[in-house]
Formats: C-alpha cells, structure tokens, sequence
C-alpha cells in the first residue's frame, strides 16, 4: 500500500490510501501550521505508509493533536502509534468519548471537546461538533476548518471504489449506493436535523474520509444527503409499523 498526499486546501493535506481488499480509500487529514493537527488516526496498518507520507510535510515530534470521528479501527486503531511517534502529541476527542472508550484506551490521557470547542493550529480554527449517531457512534463528531470553510465529514457520503483527490462532480448517488451495500448509518429522527445543521455551516470544501474532497455545491450536497437518508427512515418506520 501507499499513500498519496494532495493539498486540498490552504495548509490543509488528504493523506490517502486505496486498500484493495475493502475496496476503499482511507482518508486521514493534516491540517498544517505551528501546532498541526490530525483528523482520522487510521488503522495500524496503514501507520507505517501514513507516518512515512507526514513526514514529508512535518517533522512528527511537531504534531501537537491527533483527533478522530468517532472510536472505530479506521479511525483511531494506530492512536497509540501515533502518541509514540509523536512525543509531543495529545489526542483531542469529543468528551463523551472520552469518558466512555478513549480514557482508558489511549496511552495518554485524551483531551475531552465539548460541542464548539475549537483547537488552533496556528492561523487555522479546527471547531469540533458532537453528532452522536450520525453516521453511527455514540461518541460521533465531526470537524470544521473555519477558515478554508472545510468540514471533516468522518463516514458521510462513504463510496466503494478508487477515486480522485479531488471532484466537484456529484456525491450522492455513489454514497448511497454504498448505502445500500453496507448499511454502515444509524437511520434516527436526529439523523437529517444533525446533516443540515451541518450544511448551516456552508462548508467550501467536504473531506471526504472514503472518497475523494469535494468542492462542488457543498451546502446543496448536505442537504440532498439529508433527504435522501429522511426518505429511507420513513420508509423504515413505516415497514415496522405495517
């Protein structure tokens, strides 16, 4: 495996591996500057290409928060990789999360981020959202790069299958195929209220963890998202009731 590395956005890096047997792209994040950040651990596996890929843009003793979605392999299985190989690393995680899983599973003790809680890495604000249970995880949250406007999407718009860095090309219809396929989101009431909160950001850029970045219509991709995952809970809710 290796990973490729693609400036999505000012100081902002996709580091991405394609692994063949899952048939996905594992997305990780750099966010650059004087206190760098990472969104997305990733699997142990996959530490040695990734650690070799940030390497080429910083030096890891630099790396000062190593952050995830929500407590899954893909997300945070290398973390205690990471907190060797970078001595002056914290992870930062949502407090619920915190309490419940990564207290106990991280090497060193985890800073617990409240809803809008904003960790800077130098001239960028890296704003952390609680969405629990979307797209599956009690401890789920996401985050959002204020100033490039780039919104960390975790699992949302998941698609099989190699792909670009970057697209402004539609997300939706493969997203849900990948639904269809995996049935990996929690279909709730909250799930479309926590999507178009999201979309109020009026995100610039959506980094995608399995697909590529995506600077199209980013408000108009949430929203659809939304429906399209309100559609299929009513019509789950209906199937129980009849």
């Amino acid at each position: 495996m290796s990973t490729t590395i693609s400036e999505i956005a000012p100081d902002i890096y996709r580091l991405s591996t394609f692994v063949e047997e899952a048939n996905l792209v594992m997305n990780q994040f750099l966010v650059d500057g004087e206190e760098p950040l990472l969104f997305h651990a990733g699997q142990r596996a996959l530490f040695p290409s990734v650690s070799d890929a940030i390497s080429r843009l910083i030096s890891l003793d630099k790396l000062k928060w190593i952050t995830f979605g929500h407590v899954e392999a893909d997300e945070c299985g290398s973390m205690n990789s990471w907190l060797a190989a970078a001595p002056n690393a914290q992870v930062a995680h949502g407090a619920m999360g915190c309490f419940v899983q990564v207290n106990d599973l991280a090497d060193r003790l985890p800073v617990p981020l409240q809803d809008g809680d904003v960790l800077e890495t130098g001239s960028r604000q890296v704003r952390h959202i609680d969405t629990p249970h979307v797209p599956h995880g009690w401890d789920a949250g996401l985050m959002f790069e204020e100033t490039t406007s780039t919104l960390f999407c975790g699992d949302l718009f998941t698609a099989f299958g190699h792909h670009p860095a970057s697209t402004d090309e539609e997300i939706i219809a493969p997203a849900l195929s990948a639904e269809d396929l995996a049935h990996a989101t929690a279909l709730t009431p909250e799930l479309s209220p926590t999507i178009c909160a999201l979309a109020e950001l009026e995100p610039k850029i959506l980094a995608l963890m399995h697909g590529p970045a995506y600077s199209g219509n980013c408000v108009e991709a949430l929203r659809e998202l939304a429906n399209a995952y309100d559609s299929r809970f009513v019509a789950q809710t209906e199937r129980h009731r009849s």
